[in-house]
């Protein structure tokens, strides 16, 4: 589980960073590529990324400000140029839908491939497939912004075939009903409990990724013991009232919901223009309240690690 973030810029590009599109990559966990926003040449970020287009098959929109959609037609057209078959299902506010419908039929797409799109009606959970569970809140920006909380299930520890061949359990059914936590019986009489056999099991990971927003309940909603948090941080603490103004939040407020929320790592995104050349500062000055805290470059991607349920990395 690898986030690649490919647009880190916040309103309109810059020298140094693009417009908002992060990728979270479950290649490894054979999920596909889910792609967060899609800002004005995100097809350009993936042909620099080690990303495959045709991977995508998850698109969740945070909101329809262009910065975050304009992108939108022609990654739908160039996946299907290069190759990508599958289904897409994208994922946005109400407006969605018409958005790429008038796109797409005005310069007369056709895409070779199913593409869904849900519309975001009810707040709450959003879909749970397979290991993963995804679910959605209302942020507080200028039009309605939503933030994912992507939650991924607990996983069970190895079955210890060796210690069991030891024992003379031979390999076949027996070793279902062990790996379930289940007691059998064995040929002789002997009882033995599966719990005895299986190892340390790994804790679920969880992710959770948030459009623009104000500083909001609903964030810390969303981060509650997050493994990784990726949030906003359009201005610096010193331009709280601008932020509020504008309806966007600071380095420093950023970092207060992922101290608050029990946040294991904390990544800036969104950054202002003005901050060009001295992005720096907001990364110190979220690692004053935070000190997990790491502000995301265009192309900059970070590993999510499975973590043991007392916590430690496996």
């Amino acid at each position: 589980m690898r986030i690649v973030f490919l647009g880190t810029g916040a309103g309109m590009p810059s020298r140094r960073r693009n417009v908002s599109a992060i990728a979270l990559d479950l290649t490894e966990e054979n999920e596909g590529i889910w792609l967060f926003d899609c800002g004005e040449g995100t097809q350009h970020q993936l042909l620099k990324s080690p990303l495959k287009m045709g991977k995508i098959n998850r698109l969740f929109i945070t909101h329809l400000h262009g910065d975050h959609i304009y992108g939108i037609p022609g990654l739908l057209t160039s996946r299907g140029y290069q190759g990508g078959e599958s289904p897409l299902v994208v994922y946005g506010p109400p407006g969605i839908k018409s958005y790429i419908s008038a796109v797409l039929n005005i310069s007369d797409a056709r895409l070779p491939y199913d593409c869904e799109i849900v519309e975001i009606g009810e707040e709450g959970a959003l879909f749970a497939e397979g290991e993963y569970k995804v679910s959605v809140h209302k942020l507080e920006h200028r039009i309605d912004s939503y933030g994912f909380r992507i939650e991924e299930k607990d996983r069970i520890g190895s079955l210890d075939a060796d210690k069991l061949r030891k024992l003379g359990v031979p390999p076949g059914p027996l070793y279902g009903c062990l790996k379930k936590g289940q007691s059998v019986r064995l040929d002789d009489g002997t009882v033995i409990n599966g719990q005895d056999f299986i190892g340390p099991g790994q804790r679920g990971r969880t992710i959770a990724i948030l459009g623009d927003t104000r500083y909001c309940a609903a964030a810390k909603k969303l981060a509650a013991r997050a493994d990784l948090l990726v949030h906003e941080a359009t201005f610096s603490g010193e331009l709280e009232d601008l932020a509020h103004k504008y309806y966007h939040a600071t380095s420093r407020q950023a970092a207060e919901i992922a101290r608050d929320s029990g946040v294991r790592t904390l990544v800036l995104t969104h950054i202002s223009q003005r901050y060009q050349d001295d992005a720096e500062q907001l990364e110190a000055e979220a690692r004053e309240i935070f000190r997990r805290t790491y502000l995301a470059e265009d192309l900059w991607s970070i590993e999510i690690p499975r973590l043991s349920h007392s916590g430690e990395e496996v």
